[in-house]
């Protein structure tokens, strides 16, 4: 386990708190969720600039759950908000059994962490040489580690793996040196796979774009963690959890994510029960200033939902004003 939770940027953490309308007018006490605490960037400003906001936050690393509850405490907020240590995808269940009220928004930052990704042991990175382990919630012992997968799947599985979660052009190759290198030893560490992956490639390429053993990692971490199968099953259960005007602002890192979030948006939209408007028919995006000071903020995908009121309308805009506002603020 990391000792200290290392510190992070907040990706798109202005156009995240205006889309979720922390100080709108008419909601005395606004209940808001956050689904990926993380360091708590977005919490945080959540509950500093709205003093009467409510906060659920979720997540499922037991480090940031501890790392959340002392943060809490030291800025006095732990009175208006509670932390879950739970998978988002548990969120519809949580809200059924302890029903908090509807929420006035939801925020969910999709992904690997940055305490997750520099913390040298967690296994997310090759930059350091760590256990290949990659769960996200490293005190639940039934996850199959990312060494769990690379030294048990068949070569074809693995192969569609890396391909389908990762993109890999090369995953049939990169699979087969992994299978054909296990048969000697199993690999225990980050460094060893990235190896593998590193001399799957050709040698003029090696060195060319991002590191072969990238998408690789992408791939194990997503699967491992289930990461696709947990989106789709939190979206599922939106609509039931919105207020009147609430909005649900989610994150995403890469274009399986992206799309997922897109697609479940639109059917989401088709059922007319559900009375949402999609309010960022393109994805906002990070500022060239904001790349340049958190260069992991370049890939960032902000898509926003939002549930009309019973007069039918949007806080008295119309959806393309509010996607105009959004754009401005």
């Amino acid at each position: 386990m990391s000792g200290e939770y290392l510190p992070h940027i907040s990706v798109l953490l202005e156009e995240c708190l205006n889309a979720l309308s922390i100080g709108a007018e008419g909601v005395e006490v606004p209940l808001f969720a956050d689904l990926t605490f993380g360091g708590g960037g977005h919490s945080s400003e959540i509950l500093r600039r709205n003093p009467h906001a409510r906060l659920i936050a979720f997540d499922r690393d037991p480090e940031a759950i501890a790392n959340g509850r002392a943060l809490l405490e030291l800025n006095g907020w732990s009175d208006r908000a509670k932390l879950v240590h739970a998978n988002f995808d548990q969120l519809y269940p949580w809200f059924q059994a302890n029903t908090p009220g509807l929420f006035n928004g939801v925020l969910a930052d999709l992904g690997v962490s940055s305490h997750q990704f520099d913390a040298g042991d967690r296994g997310f990175s090759f930059r350091a040489d760590a256990p290949l382990d990659m769960r996200m919630d490293t005190s639940d012992s039934s996850i199959d580690t990312a060494a769990d997968l690379v030294n048990t799947l068949p070569k074809e599985d693995l192969a569609n793996l890396i391909y389908k979660y990762g993109e890999e052009r090369l995953s049939r190759r990169i699979a087969a040196r992994i299978c054909e290198k296990r048969i000697e030893r199993p690999y225990r560490t980050t460094g060893e796979l990235e190896e593998a992956c590193f001399l799957s490639y050709p040698s003029h390429s090696r060195h060319k774009g991002i590191h072969p053993a990238t998408r690789t990692f992408q791939a194990l971490r997503i699967a491992v963690n289930d990461e696709l199968g947990s989106l789709e099953r939190m979206l599922a259960g939106l609509p039931n959890l919105l207020a009147e005007g609430g909005t649900a602002a989610i994150i995403s890192f890469h274009s399986l994510e992206d799309r997922i979030v897109k697609h479940t948006y639109k059917e989401i939209v088709a059922n007319k029960n559900n009375r949402v408007m999609i309010l960022t028919k393109k994805p906002i995006v990070p500022t060239e200033r904001e790349v340049e000071v958190n260069p992991r903020a370049r890939s960032a995908k902000l898509r926003v939902l939002r549930r009309m009121e019973n007069h039918g309308g949007l806080n008295g805009f119309t959806e393309r004003e509010e996607e105009s506002k959004l754009e401005r603020e």
